[in-house]
């Protein structure tokens, strides 16, 4: 992997990730205004839980034409926020952060610069550099002053509320722990160490819910799955973070993870509207009971219908799901790849 930092002409900084060397000199011609993201985040004293207010927001670049899209290669007369003409992999300060201001910090990540492809069709070797640039970029964000976790992650689909089309995901780097990883955190205190590990054996012996298996991940549908489409990818070995996994558990996680992902959207014979969360341990707390995972889900609960958070999800945070773990299950290992990577038969 080569790595090389330039900056933008607002002086937000771009990190340019290649398979091989490559010369970046490009210059970011644009007339952009100073920065200045007015965002701030409040404690609920109810809950105690924090909620991060940006109304700068509002004016954020909203589903533009292929041929205007902001995260496309820059072509002559067309300057986007990648200068250069081509890339591999590149991540750069999200212009319009939800955290800033030293709280915080959010950024950008392209996974090519292709706009008309998606994640599952990538190559096992371009998924494996962006594990690595996932990886580089918890251990860069973690040792940012103030910065509690990490989490990177991919939004897809328009049903999900992804405004931009091209293939891309966001890294949030929070000035808090998150309200989900408190309490896996204080479930795997109670029972004495990370309970991702008892749930792990429990799926490998059963196989109800496995749909995919490797020499290091397992990719299975968790027994109390919250939406109709859920599955967790989850490394044999526990590590609490990316930069923890090694070269080989990199490798066999990106060959995996394409092969779940090609199912994904075999399972409805179209892209699968989905996200795609990397659950880390916090920078310095709890980091001997988080078990590393990556938790791919979808509001589609049929070829043409949605879950919404209704009543209950919403106004008390209990799920009520319609379709069934073990169903599911039965449906992915059967579900043809539509686009995903498979390996060779024999």
């Amino acid at each position: 992997m080569r790595h090389a930092v330039r900056h933008l002409a607002d002086g937000r900084e771009i990190h340019y990730y290649d398979e091989r060397d490559t010369h970046r000199d490009a210059v970011d011609t644009r007339d952009l205004p100073p920065r200045d993201p007015a965002s701030e985040i409040r404690r609920d004293p109810l809950t105690g839980e924090w909620v991060a207010l940006a109304a700068h927001r509002q004016t954020r670049t909203y589903k533009p034409p292929a041929d205007l899209c902001p995260l496309c290669p820059s072509v002559p007369g067309r300057p986007t926020e990648v200068p250069e003409s081509a890339y591999d992999v590149v991540v750069f300060e999200n212009r319009f952060p939800s955290f800033s201001g030293g709280r915080g910090r959010c950024e950008v990540m392209c996974f090519t610069s292709d706009h008309q492809t998606s994640f599952g069709e990538l190559s096992p070797e371009r998924v494996r550099l962006i594990v690595d640039v996932w990886a580089d970029r918890t251990e860069a964000l973690s040792a940012l002053p103030g910065v509690a976790q990490v989490y990177p992650f991919e939004n897809r689909g328009d049903e999900i509320g992804v405004t931009l089309g091209h293939p891309h995901g966001q890294i949030y780097a929070y000035p808090f722990i998150t309200p989900r990883t408190e309490k896996m955190l204080a479930v795997a205190a109670a029972a004495g160490g990370p309970v991702m590990g008892e749930v792990l054996a429990a799926e490998r012996t059963s196989g109800k819910r496995v749909i995919a298996e490797s020499a290091h991940w397992t990719a299975f549908v968790p027994e109390a799955a919250r939406w109709p489409v859920e599955v967790h990818l989850v490394p044999h070995r526990r590590v609490p973070d990316l930069p923890a996994l090694t070269p080989e558990e990199r490798a066999d996680f990106s060959r995996l993870y394409l092969k779940v992902l090609g199912r994904l959207d075999g399972l409805h014979d179209r892209e699968l509207p989905y996200i795609a969360a990397w659950h880390q341990a916090p920078v310095s707390e709890g980091r001997d009971l988080a078990w590393l995972h990556l938790q791919v889900f979808s509001i589609l609960r049929s070829a043409d219908k949605l879950k919404y958070l209704a009543g209950s999800e919403s106004g008390m945070a209990v799920w009520i799901n319609d379709v069934t773990p073990e169903s599911l299950a039965d449906r992915l290992r059967a579900a043809p790849a539509r686009y995903g990577f498979e390996e060779p038969a024999g």
